[in-house]
């Protein structure tokens, strides 16, 4: 195994624990904080959508698709607070955006040479290509962490 496959191999285990969470929650359940303060499921999803067109598209310019027209501002830290549903997408548009993302990403990935991974990426906290696609999937299991919580409030049993 190369370097490539094993950032693939990362972000695809990381994309089967977030898609199996999100899987049997409706739109309503998905606007569930896990607690006082915390953001509900729906602006997390949109948040990582838009960071990862960000990221990648910085790192691999020109590769990921435009997000659609007015997606990036429905998830700032200004609406994270927000609790309306018309205020943010459908889950079915999340997860369909989320899919046209992440093939662009992954298919930025199986682009790239060895020593590409190595450049600086322009980013802080993931500061080479390699690093950058890597972090698609810790951020997100990063917030896939409080989607377990809100399935356990829901009465969901544990999936892993």
């Amino acid at each position: 195994m190369n370097a490539k496959q094993a950032i693939k191999k990362s972000i695809d285990g990381s994309s089967m624990v977030c898609m199996a969470y999100v899987g049997d929650l409706d739109d309503a359940e998905m606007l569930r904080r896990p607690a006082p303060g915390c953001n509900h499921i729906n602006w997390q999803l949109g948040h990582l959508i838009t960071a990862e067109n960000m990221m990648i598209g910085k790192v691999a310019t020109g590769s990921v698709p435009p997000l659609p027209s007015g997606f990036a501002e429905k998830y700032t830290k200004q609406t994270a607070t927000q609790d309306d549903a018309g205020a943010f997408c459908s889950k079915t548009e999340l997860l369909r955006v989320h899919q046209e993302q992440r093939a662009a990403t992954l298919a930025a990935l199986d682009k790239l040479s060895d020593s590409d991974l190595d450049k600086p990426s322009g980013i802080d906290w993931c500061p080479t290509v390699g690093e950058t696609f890597v972090g698609q999937g810790v951020h997100w299991l990063m917030h896939a962490g409080q989607w377990a919580v809100v399935r356990r409030q829901l009465g969901r049993p544990p999936l892993f």
